[in-house]
C-alpha cells in the first residue's frame, strides 16, 4: 500500500481514545480487517476509507502529505493511499494547497475504487485518462474512458471506478476542487 495511511489511522484512533472494536463498530468493518489496514497489510476500498475517516471525524485530506511549497518535483511526489484495490497514487499538488488537489493514479488491470460507491466533500471532480481505459460510474451512469478522454462531475455524487482491462494498467489524473480537508 502506498502512502502508509495505516499508522495515521491508528494514531487518529488512539488520539480519540477508541479501541479497534469501537472503530470497527462505528465504521461497519471487522476488527480484524481494521487491524490489517492499520498495519498496512491491506488496502480498504475508497468507500471504506471514507467511512473510517467519518467514524474518526478525520478529514481525509489529513491522511495525505504532499510536497511543501509551490513546486513538486517528480522525485518528491508524495505517495498517497486513497483506498481502492491495486491502485498506486501520488499527490501532485503541495500539502498546503487548499484550492485544488491533483492525484496521479496507476490502476492495475481489474483494479479500482472497490465495490462501494462513495461521495467526496468537494465541489467538482475531474478525471483524465493518460493511458489505458477506465470505467467510471457516477450516480448510476457508466462512462468508459479511453486514453485522452476526460470526465467532469459532481464530487458529491455517488461514484466508483475500475480498470476494465485484463492486461493493461491505466494511468489517470484526478483533480478535486476544492482540495479535500
Amino acid at each position: 500500500m502506498s502512502g502508509h495511511i495505516g499508522p495515521r489511522l491508528r494514531e487518529a484512533r488512539r488520539r480519540r481514545g477508541l479501541s479497534l472494536k469501537d472503530l470497527a463498530d462505528r465504521s461497519g468493518v471487522t476488527k480484524g480487517f481494521l487491524s490489517q489496514v492499520e498495519r498496512d497489510l491491506t488496502s480498504p476500498s475508497v468507500g471504506t476509507l471514507l467511512r473510517l475517516c467519518a467514524a474518526l471525524d478525520l478529514p481525509v485530506g489529513e491522511l495525505f502529505s504532499g510536497g511543501q511549497g509551490p513546486l513538486v518535483r517528480a522525485a518528491e511526489r508524495a505517495p498517497v493511499a486513497f483506498g481502492g484495490e491495486d491502485v498506486t497514487e501520488y499527490q501532485l499538488t503541495p500539502a498546503d494547497e487548499s484550492r485544488i488537489l491533483v492525484l496521479e493514479s496507476e490502476v492495475a488491470p481489474g483494479g479500482g475504487s472497490g465495490e462501494d460507491a462513495y461521495e467526496l466533500d468537494s465541489d467538482a471532480e475531474f478525471v483524465h485518462v493518460l493511458e489505458g481505459m477506465l470505467d467510471v460510474e457516477v450516480a448510476g451512469t457508466r462512462y468508459r474512458l479511453a486514453a485522452g478522454d476526460s470526465l467532469t462531475f459532481d464530487a458529491g455524487a455517488a461514484h466508483r471506478w475500475t480498470n476494465p482491462s485484463s492486461a493493461r494498467p491505466a494511468r489517470v489524473l484526478w483533480v478535486l476542487a476544492p482540495s479535500l480537508r
